[in-house]
C-alpha cells in the first residue's frame, strides 16, 4: 500500500494510550475517519483511565492497555491482537512504551512523526513518517497522521456520550444557575496557579456576576490541599468537588457550566469536549501548541516571557514545544489579567454584571 491511499481502508488501528488531554484531542480525528471512511473498522489501543472517558463511543474496537500491569500489559495486547493484521497503524505516542506496543501489531503501514518531530525515537518503530513537521495544536498536529492519509476534511466533533447516570450526578451536585468552575490543578506542579489567586478569583466571579462556584479535580494529594486552602480562604461559598467524581462525571458536571479557569490540562480538553468555554491559564507550556482548541480568544499566555527570561530566547528559537519547568512561572499570570478574561466572556455573553446585596 502506498500514502496517500487511493480507497477506503479496511481497518484501522489507532495506538494512543495517554494522557486525558490528549485523548480529548483525538477525538475531532476519530470522528473525521468515520465520517469519511464509514466502512473502515477502527480499533484504538488505549490507557485504562482514558478508555473510561471514551469507553462508550460507538463503532470503535477499544483494547485497554493497563501500564500499571508492567511486562503482562504487552502479553495481554499481544493475545489481543493475535491473528489480527490492519491496512494502517495510526502511531500517534511518542513514548518508548507506546513504540513496543507498535510492534505487537501487524499493519502494512505504520505511520509516526517524522524523524526531526519524534521522541524516544519512534520513527525507528514506523514505515511511514507525516509529510508535515510536527509544528501548531496538537489536535493540528493529529490531523496531520489522516492528511498523510489521504484525508483533506476535518469534523471538529468530539461529542463524548454522557450516560444518564452522570447527568443525574451533575444535576444534583449543582444548581441550575450560571456555574464557574475552577479545575486549579494539572498533574505537574509547576504548571499549577497559586491558590491565593484562585481564592481571589473565586469571589471577584461570584461577587460581580452572581456565579456559584464549583471546585474540580482528582483525588491527589495537592489536589485534595488545593481544593481546602481555596474554599477556606474565598469569601464566597464553595461547592468542592475535588476527588468526588469520575472522569464521566466530571464531563457531565462541566456540560452543565458556564465557563471553566484551568491550568493546561486534562479537564480543560474535556472542556472543549462538552462544548464548554475555558479560560485557559498558561506560561510553562506553549499555548499555540495546547490551549483549548475553540478557545482561544480567551487563553492568557505568559510562555513567550518566560522562555525569553528561562533561555534568552524567543520560542521560534527552540524546539517545539519546549517547557518551562520552573515552580513560580504561572505566577506571571495575575489576578487581574484573569479578571480582564471574565469581563471578555461575560461581555461576549451578555452576562451582566451582579452585585450581591
Amino acid at each position: 500500500m502506498k500514502l496517500p491511499l487511493k480507497t477506503e481502508p479496511t481497518n484501522i488501528c489507532i495506538l494512543r494510550l495517554s494522557a486525558v488531554g490528549d485523548v480529548c484531542h483525538m477525538l475531532p480525528i476519530v470522528r473525521t475517519i468515520q465520517k469519511h471512511w464509514p466502512n473502515t473498522e477502527i480499533t484504538w489501543i488505549i490507557g485504562q483511565l482514558e478508555y473510561s472517558l471514551v469507553c462508550d463511543i460507538p463503532n470503535i474496537k477499544f483494547i485497554i492497555f493497563d501500564k500499571s500491569k508492567g511486562f503482562s500489559a504487552y502479553i495481554s495486547l499481544q493475545r489481543h491482537l493475535k491473528n489480527k493484521s490492519f491496512d494502517v497503524l495510526l502511531h500517534m505516542q511518542m513514548s518508548l512504551r507506546a513504540s513496543i506496543a507498535s510492534l505487537l501489531v501487524k499493519a502494512k503501514i505504520k505511520l509516526g512523526f517524522d524523524r526531526d518531530s519524534a521522541k524516544d525515537l519512534q520513527w525507528l518503530f514506523t514505515n511511514h513518517k507525516l509529510h508535515k513537521p510536527s509544528s501548531g495544536h496538537v489536535i493540528d498536529n493529529f490531523f496531520n497522521f489522516i492528511e498523510t492519509l489521504g484525508i483533506s476534511e476535518r469534523h471538529l466533533k468530539w461529542d463524548i456520550p454522557l450516560p444518564p447516570a452522570a447527568l443525574e450526578f451533575a444535576k444534583q451536585q449543582i444548581p441550575d444557575s450560571p456555574i464557574f468552575v475552577i479545575s486549579p490543578c494539572s498533574s505537574m506542579a509547576y504548571r499549577n496557579w497559586n491558590i491565593a489567586s484562585y481564592a481571589a478569583i473565586a469571589d471577584y466571579a461570584n461577587a460581580e456576576y452572581g456565579f456559584t462556584i464549583v471546585l474540580t479535580g482528582g483525588p491527589s494529594e495537592i489536589e485534595q490541599y488545593y481544593g481546602a486552602k481555596i474554599s477556606k480562604q474565598a469569601n464566597t461559598k464553595i461547592i468542592n468537588l475535588i476527588s468526588k467524581t469520575n472522569l464521566k462525571q466530571l464531563s457531565a458536571i462541566l456540560s452543565r457550566a458556564t465557563v471553566l479557569l484551568s491550568p493546561d490540562s486534562g479537564p480543560a480538553h474535556i472542556a472543549t469536549a462538552v462544548n464548554l468555554t475555558v479560560i485557559g491559564l498558561y506560561a510553562t507550556t506553549n499555548a499555540q501548541r495546547a490551549q483549548p482548541y475553540l478557545s482561544q480568544k480567551y487563553t492568557i499566555d505568559k510562555y513567550p516571557e518566560a522562555i525569553l527570561e528561562k533561555f534568552n530566547k524567543k520560542v521560534s528559537q527552540l524546539p517545539w514545544g519546549t517547557r518551562v519547568r520552573d515552580l513560580g512561572t504561572m505566577d506571571r499570570i495575575t489576578i487581574d489579567d484573569v479578571k480582564q478574561k471574565i469581563d471578555l466572556f461575560c461581555a461576549d455573553n451578555n452576562i451582566t454584571k451582579f452585585k450581591s446585596v
